[in-house]
């Protein structure tokens, strides 16, 4: 039978792609790209390979940053997880770090005043020395749930000093990781970690310039209160520097900050008998200089720790979990099978 159409072999036509959509290519178009086509061929493969590079990786680097800016949290239907650390016939494996800061919903945990240093106090851990062993994932929500906490902390006008501590020692973590990332060290394209870089560059700039809001007075004040009460409401704060930046306010408070009894307490609160005897320093009239003492005594060694609430170990289903969510628990008694764990406790379950 013949074929009365277009013979399928010949050339077919050429299409132009423009602002009106898609339209056939006319010989005048031909015409005028006659001077183009003249050129030589390895100009225009030349050009073509240079252009093709250019447009992959104008691509590239756009899809990183798209990826990078998504903000869509990894939600886990249960806030615990099984730690196990070594592999049985019933189950191979292990439980990772990364795995467990997917699992657990640190997210809602920087939203609770008792949980917020616990959690701050843990990603400034994971950024000295853990970041690298984090998965891609990981990595990604724990960039996610730092920038809720700056923004947090910006909103809230509280604890600015923590997190720009913890924003210093990323910054300075990172640093040491990209210049490594030929050993993969971090995962993900260079340019999601420099773009995250320049992010943090930001969050310590918005901090440098927080304007902390005086609060409307609605009534009395710390500086109406007895000055045994004012002291009493002192030793509650358990860092040196509040009780120093707290005696900036006022000179009445100023007074108040350097009651030595005040400083003495504090020592005694951070550190051991020992510690203190080896520091001792004794002014000119004799008495022992307990605020510089604690100065001192905080460049030697580590503070104790202290938080509302933490995270826990049930040593019987070996399950880590918060206090407050229920976990599939056997034993007979949970709460005795409970063990409170500090951050430095958390990191260390996941040494192998």
């Amino acid at each position: 039978m013949p074929f009365l159409g277009q013979d399928w072999r010949s050339p077919g036509q050429n299409w132009v792609k423009t602002n009106d959509g898609w339209k056939k290519r006319t010989a005048d178009d031909k015409n005028n790209n006659v001077s183009v086509e003249r050129l030589p061929e390895c100009f225009n493969k030349e050009n073509l390979l240079l252009s093709l590079s250019y447009e992959m990786s104008a691509k590239k680097r756009k899809k990183d940053l798209m990826n990078n800016n998504s903000k869509a949290p990894y939600f886990h239907r249960e806030k615990w997880i099984y730690v196990h650390k070594g592999s049985t016939k019933e189950r191979h494996g292990y439980c990772t770090l990364g795995e467990a800061f997917n699992r657990l919903d640190f997210s809602s945990a920087i939203k609770d005043t008792r949980r917020f240093n616990y959690v701050v106090r843990l990603l400034e851990l994971i950024a000295k020395s853990q970041l690298p062993s984090l998965s891609g994932v990981a990595q990604k929500n724990y960039m996610n749930i730092l920038e809720r906490v700056v923004q947090k902390v910006l909103d809230d006008q509280q604890n600015v000093r923590p997190i720009k501590e913890l924003l210093q020692t990323l910054y300075v973590s990172l640093c040491s990781l990209v210049q490594d990332m030929g050993k993969s060290v971090l995962v993900g394209n260079i340019n999601i970690w420099v773009h995250r870089m320049d992010n943090i560059l930001q969050w310590q700039q918005q901090l440098d310039n927080i304007q902390i809001n005086r609060p409307a007075a609605t009534g009395m004040s710390l500086t109406d209160l007895p000055a045994s009460l004012q002291l009493n409401i002192m030793q509650r704060l358990t860092d040196g520097r509040d009780l120093v930046s707290l005696g900036q306010v006022c000179p009445e408070l100023g007074a108040l900050t350097e009651d030595r009894l005040l400083w003495k307490k504090l020592c005694q609160y951070h550190f051991t008998d020992r510690q203190i005897r080896k520091r001792l320093m004794v002014s000119e009239k004799g008495h022992l200089e307990w605020k510089k003492m604690y100065f001192k005594l905080s460049r030697c060694y580590p503070h104790r720790e202290q938080y509302s609430d933490t995270l826990h170990l049930c040593t019987h289903c070996h399950i880590l979990f918060w206090k407050d969510t229920n976990h599939p628990c056997t034993a007979n008694n949970p709460e005795s099978c409970t063990t409170s764990l500090s951050p430095q406790d958390f990191i260390n379950l996941f040494n192998f």
